[in-house]
């Protein structure tokens, strides 16, 4: 009997075993279930608070949806409007002065004269958006799964502006990304200036970027840095192919909390029709050949206190309110030009993702990227050269950056490079 009751209690273990592991895997199961459904509601929530109905909607040949919005009355549809400092804001619909003097309307014109105001953004093939809409780039749910998380979808990571080592010389960029900058410090700065080569470099790893900016800082290196930046970006990762496009950043805490690209959370307010934010840029410069470039202009209201941003010969595009920051109220205290990656090293070496052309700047025109006409806009609102310009880069053996000056480019560098090489390893 003994032998008996030992094997029922034997096969009652099991049994019991077999309920306990059925029972976790069930809980596993519904826990994933309820986790896939309530990322799904999370996404769609974002989509809908990203994405407005739109008056008209235009199918770009990339393969985005650029919606046109409504302005004017209903601008505070824009996901700009979602910040609370923001919801009882009046819109500027033009700024108070322009760096060349009081704004009026001789200063931007709805349709620019002349070649090089052309406006080489690919929707504009198949249509634009009428008066009193801005074009919205559709944000799509796969835009959305590919950041690691709704909250930080449009975000970059922490500390990923360039630290020259005259600004803070204890802090180093610890997260894989590299820059080769131009630079300027040492006063107060009410705006930047430049005209910036536009390529499509080779990125190596998706959740890898290469992008061409102007950065305008305020404060130190620390938790609450303040940043505005512009410029051209390839990043698979955000959007979700290798096209160039011109794209917007902001943050007021170093890149922690606050600020996005473009138009994907609350802060910067857009006016034009014409542009639209995180839209491919062609077309784009080849290696010994048609080189393009794109202006931009980003200076303070000396006025209203806000910061605007022009793009080309006249387009005034929109501009960050100015308690969005806390630093930045005042003025910047360094203006930064040139190129950014992230070299994630993936497979053990340097990443090869290209900045610029991908070819250092000894190659010179035609060859390597570069920035040219650079200025500053002074106290006194006026765009002068900049003193005192000075360069950085992590490791010029995989991007570098040079330096010149003549009568028609004005202050201008070359930078940029293949990253992984025989002397990058």
């Amino acid at each position: 009997m003994g032998a008996v009751h030992f094997s029922l209690v034997k096969v009652n273990r099991g049994f019991i075993v077999c309920l306990w592991l059925w029972g976790m895997l069930s809980l596993s199961c519904a826990a994933a279930r309820y986790g896939s459904s309530r990322q799904k509601f999370e996404v769609k929530k974002h989509l809908n608070r990203l994405n407005k109905s739109p008056v008209k909607t235009i199918q770009s040949p990339d393969g985005d949806i650029i919606d046109c919005s409504l302005r004017c009355a209903t601008i505070s549809k824009q996901p700009a409007f979602d910040h609370p400092f923001l919801k009882d804001h009046k819109i500027q619909m033009r700024p108070s002065y322009h760096p060349e003097g009081l704004f009026d309307d001789n200063k931007v014109s709805a349709k620019p004269e002349g070649k090089a105001t052309h406006i080489p953004q690919l929707w504009h093939r198949y249509g634009k958006c009428t008066e009193g809409t801005i074009p919205v780039r559709r944000t799509k749910e796969d835009d959305v799964l590919r950041a690691s998380s709704v909250k930080r979808y449009g975000k970059k990571k922490h500390r990923s502006v360039p630290i020259p080592k005259s600004a803070e010389p204890d802090l180093i960029n610890q997260n894989g990304h590299q820059h080769a900058i131009a630079y300027v410090e040492g006063d107060k700065y009410y705006g930047a200036k430049a005209t910036l080569n536009v390529w499509e470099p080779k990125i190596q790893n998706t959740n890898e970027f290469s992008l061409s900016q102007i950065w305008l800082l305020g404060g130190s290196f620390g938790q609450d840095l303040n940043s505005i930046e512009a410029g051209w970006q390839v990043s698979p990762d955000l959007y979700g192919d290798n096209n160039t496009r011109l794209f917007t950043y902001w943050t007021s805490d170093a890149y922690q909390a606050t600020g996005c690209y473009n138009l994907l959370c609350s802060g910067f307010i857009q006016i034009n029709r014409d542009i639209a934010m995180g839209a491919s840029i062609s077309p784009v410069s080849g290696y010994r050949n048609s080189q393009y470039d794109i202006s931009i202009l980003i200076w303070k209201d000396p006025k209203e206190g806000h910061w605007w941003m022009q793009f080309g010969n006249g387009y005034v595009l929109g501009y960050w309110p100015s308690f969005l920051f806390s630093y930045l109220t005042e003025s910047a205290s360094m203006i930064e030009w040139g190129g950014e990656v992230v070299n994630s090293q993936s497979e053990g070496h340097h990443t090869w993702t290209q900045m610029g052309s991908g070819h250092f700047p000894e190659e010179g025109f035609s060859k390597a990227s570069y920035f040219r006409n650079i200025q500053v806009v002074d106290g006194s609102n006026n765009l002068k050269a900049p003193k005192g310009l000075g360069t950085f880069t992590e490791k010029s053996n995989c991007y570098d950056v040079q330096t010149g000056s003549n009568d028609d480019w004005g202050h201008y560098f070359y930078y940029g490079g293949p990253g992984k090489n025989k002397n990058c390893p």
